[in-house]
């Protein structure tokens, strides 16, 4: 370091702090102030040198000590690394003097050994031959004791033979030859602890004595096999036999027997009796249910804790009964035994009448989980699904045909007040029975099943539909053939109303809030049965309106001026045709009113603009008069058809004095009158109007319709058009007016 630079750096320094301290001519007077804080400030930190100074003198003496202290120590460590390595320059000296010494130890251990199994030695075949004899009489402790006396005395000669440096083989042979029968003992002892636990269950219940010795003899073999693999570690000797492992021997003979149990409980096959996977699977409740209460009430106190033996036999049964309904499934289901075993897996195997019983209460989900893998359960389940949709077609293609043929042949249907078959309510009432019982297993399966049943029926709607349509066609190609065409169209009418119904019911008990999915198939259903519905009505009232097709056409004629045969026959036709259509249900028949209605305004109306008349005014008015009471002797007549109904308030018969009032009006103010009109029926054109008043001769078209295109510009628009609007859309002519 620089001294001189430090010291000018620090004469720097100290200048600044002046000028800083006297920049005004009243600090002179505190000079002597600041020159004794300066100086007490020097003062300080010249002790804090001093001080560091002492610090660091200090720790050098100390270092310096513990230096010189490790010196002397490394030196001592020196002396006796030397004194101990000279007297190790003996040790291979003594080594070779001490060989015979070491030769004779050997000989004094191995005849030691063979002293204390004397015995054993040379009465091999007694020993054997007695715990052979112990064994048949079932004294097992005793067996077992005299068993563990031979292994002891052949594992500890091995042992001896396992040390000595220079092992020959044939000495291990012929002490393994010697002791040859003592394997032989120890299979049948094994043999025989298997045969108890195999009947663990009824031996239990009986002399629960035998299953505890035979337990303490496993737990005594598996203490021989922990200590004959620690003493491995560190000899590396392993008696022959071990291990033994007789505790997994043990809980493999109780899964064999449980396996057993289970298989052994089938009693039927299919050919055999049909419920035979109901009765099978009844049988297995029992026999589980009786066998854990044995285990949890007379095998738990048997069997050591650590064994736990309850949870392990719930394993063992449900994996053995996995299996076996696992095999049952793979060698295929028919009809109902899909829901036996959906119905036992999902509710019976974990509910209250087997596992969650109040003798067992267990929780099959926390010790195993399902009884069957999800794969397998929603392969069940797709099956079942595949199965009852295949049901359905069968039964509906079925019943279809035979619907068919009925409409076809020369017997009327049912007698009864109201039209019908039985096929819709049989049909839901299937379809409610399916439910029924996939209810009893889950859900999502009856979601499933109820979607699935839905799109079923809509399909059997579309082949109704498409017969319905077959059985209109060939009618109407002679009408002769089919000789209770009314009366099967009516029952078709009734019958797709029910299906409706039906279905709305069924979504009712069926169909979960929640659910929003599929939805759409239930409406296309709904909307196929209404389609059938609409299609059979419009049948019904062609088939009538084709017989009055003669006098819709004689209306408007010269013929019609002078006569009421024409209106008089068509209200005659539709009596005798609505009392057949009073078999339709009471929907329906109002239904068939209010349609027949239309159209018969629809006809009436169009038979008016058809220009088969042209009149002067004055007879105009009497045409209208006549217009008009026609329109009231229709509405009479359908009074007379449903005294019980309400008359319409908008019925599409009061078009037709409404259309006669024009005829008679001044042609002046023909535009005031078309405002209202055209407000309420937009659809009712200027071609219409033109043709309207093609009756009266007075008045040229191109008149007519400059009013109507005045009136058109001027009308105003309605809040509500009248629903009756529609009859104008439907009246269309071909023939051109100008």
């Amino acid at each position: 370091m620089d001294l001189q630079q430090l010291e000018e750096e620090a004469r720097q320094a100290a200048l600044r702090d002046i000028k800083n301290m006297l920049q005004r001519p009243g600090q002179l007077e505190k000079v002597d102030q600041f020159r004794h804080r300066v100086a007490r400030k020097k003062a300080s930190v010249e002790a804090l040198l001093k001080t560091g100074m002492q610090n660091q003198l200090d720790g050098v003496r100390v270092g310096l000590k513990q230096l010189e202290t490790c010196l002397q120590d490394v030196r001592e460590v020196r002396k006796r690394m030397q004194e101990v390595d000279r007297l190790l320059q003996g040790v291979p000296e003594m080594y070779d003097a001490l060989e015979v010494v070491r030769e004779e130890n050997t000989k004094h251990s191995q005849y030691a050994t063979a002293m204390e199994n004397l015995k054993h030695i040379y009465n091999v075949e007694a020993s054997v031959q007695k715990t052979m004899t112990l064994i048949d009489e079932d004294k097992l402790l005793n067996a077992h004791q005299c068993l563990a006396d031979l292994e002891n005395s052949r594992d500890d000669l091995l042992y001896e033979l396992h040390k000595q440096p220079k092992q020959h083989a044939s000495d291990k042979i012929t002490l393994k030859t010697h002791f040859k029968k003592v394997d032989t003992v120890s299979q049948a002892l094994e043999k025989k602890l298997r045969l108890i636990l195999s009947r663990t269950l009824n031996t239990v219940r009986k002399e629960p004595t035998v299953i505890v010795t035979a337990l303490r003899i496993i737990e005594r073999e598996e203490k021989n096999d922990q200590f004959a693999l620690q003493q491995q570690k560190v000899t590396g000797f392993l008696p022959p036999g071990r291990p033994k492992e007789w505790r997994s021997m043990a809980f493999n003979m109780l899964k064999e027997a449980v396996v057993t149990r289970i298989e052994g409980s089938k009693l039927e096959e299919r050919v055999d009796n049909k419920m035979w996977l109901v009765r099978d699977l009844e049988i297995l409740r029992q026999i589980i249910l009786e066998d854990l209460r044995v285990v949890k009430s007379l095998c738990v106190p048997c069997f050591p804790p650590h064994y736990n033996i309850f949870n392990e036999y719930v394993k063992m049964y449900h994996e053995g009964l996995s299996s076996y309904l696992d095999n049952i499934a793979k060698s295929g289901l028919e009809g109902n035994e899909y829901v036996s075993m959906l119905s036992w897996v999902m509710n019976t195997y974990p509910g209250v009448e087997l596992m969650s019983h109040p003798d067992l209460r267990v929780n099959i989900q926390e010790i195993v989980g399902p009884l069957l893998r999800p794969e397998h359960l929603k392969s069940l389940e797709d099956d079942y699904l595949r199965n009852m949709q295949r049901n359905y077609q069968e039964w509906m293609t079925k019943t279809a045909e035979t619907e068919k043929q009925e409409w076809f042949s020369d017997q009327p249907p049912e007698q009864e007040q109201y039209y019908h078959t039985s096929a819709p309510v049989i049909i839901f009432q299937m379809i409610d029975q399916h439910l029924q019982v996939t209810n009893t297993i889950h859900s999502e399966l009856t979601f499933k099943a109820l979607v699935m049943s839905i799109q079923q029926v809509e399909v059997f709607g579309q082949s109704y539909l498409k017969n319905v349509i077959e059985l209109k066609e060939h009618h109407f190609r002679n009408r002769d053939q089919i000789k209770y065409f009314t009366h099967y169209i009516i029952t078709i009418v009734n019958n797709s109303q029910q299906m409706v119904e039906l279905a709305q019911q069924m979504k009712q008990l069926y169909w979960p809030k929640s659910r929003t999915e599929h939805y759409e198939d239930f409406e296309k259903l709904l909307n196929t049965f209404q389609r059938i519905r609409v299609h059979a009505t419009s049948y019904l009232l062609e088939e009538a309106f084709l017989d009055m097709e003669r006098h819709f056409n004689d209306l408007f004629t010269l013929k019609w001026l002078g006569s009421t045969i024409s209106v008089d026959t068509i209200c005659v036709t539709l009596l005798d045709y609505f009392q057949d259509y009073k078999h339709l249900r009471p929907a329906n028949f109002e239904m068939v009113i209010s349609e027949a209605q239309k159209i018969l305004a629809k006809r009436y109306i169009r038979a008016l603009l058809s220009k088969r008349l042209s009149k002067s005014r004055t007879e105009c008015e009497a045409i209208t008069t006549k217009i008009n009471q026609e329109a009231k002797r229709f509405k009479q007549c359908f009074e007379k058809i449903a005294p019980n109904l309400t008359v319409m308030s908008d019925s599409p018969l009061d078009l037709i004095p409404t259309l006669s009032a024009l005829l008679s009006g001044d042609i002046e103010l023909l535009v005031l009158d078309l405002h209202t009109l055209l407000g309420n029926y937009p659809s009712l054109s200027e071609d219409h109007i033109v043709r309207l008043f093609y009756l009266r001769n007075d008045v040229k078209a191109s008149e007519v319709r400059e009013k109507v295109q005045d009136a058109a510009k001027s009308k105003k628009s309605m809040v509500s058009i009248a629903k009756q609007d529609c009859i104008f859309k439907e009246i269309v002519f071909n023939d051109k007016l100008w």
